[in-house]
């Protein structure tokens, strides 16, 4: 295990920002071989996350609801809507648009936009708050600065005498 200073990335993978992780990983092993690189997905609050859940499981009842044809508001004493009563004249179409519709919504709460970069555990970048990921360049110079940053800091080797 390697034991030079951490870089940890938190991004956003459903941004499909995994990509530019390992774009960014490669350079900077390459540069800095003794930095430690992680990365993880950056999750979003956990209502989001419970909100996507449900969907996840609602949009699968509901389209087996569709596919036997079981009304279930007849359940409850009411009268089916007329958008139930064409997905069951369209059951393809139906389950289509549910599954497409429920994953949009089940993506967007999912999705943070994040690509948050720590360098031992001090943040050094976030796209949270800058609304950009950095450049390969200003990646670097970051880099450079808190590696010079960390020379300074580390304590004075002591001279046996």
């Amino acid at each position: 295990y390697a034991t030079g200073p951490l870089l940890k990335f938190q991004i956003c993978v459903s941004c499909g920002y995994r990509r530019v992780f390992e774009e960014y990983m490669r350079v900077i092993s390459q540069r800095y071989p003794d930095i430690r690189i992680e990365g993880e997905n950056y999750l979003p609050q956990p209502i989001y996350r419970h909100i996507a859940s449900f969907l996840s499981v609602f949009k699968l009842v509901l389209i087996g609801l569709i596919i036997v044809g079981k009304d279930p508001f007849a359940f409850f004493g009411m009268q089916a809507p007329s958008i139930w009563q064409w997905g069951q004249e369209n059951k393809v179409y139906a389950c289509m648009m549910v599954f497409f519709l429920s994953n949009m919504v089940e993506n967007q709460c999912m999705s943070t936009g994040a690509f948050e970069i720590t360098f031992n555990d001090v943040p050094v970048w976030s796209k949270l708050e800058s609304g950009h990921l950095p450049s390969m360049q200003q990646l670097v110079q970051i880099l450079d600065n808190e590696m010079k940053l960390n020379v300074h800091m580390d304590p004075i080797p002591h001279h046996g005498s």
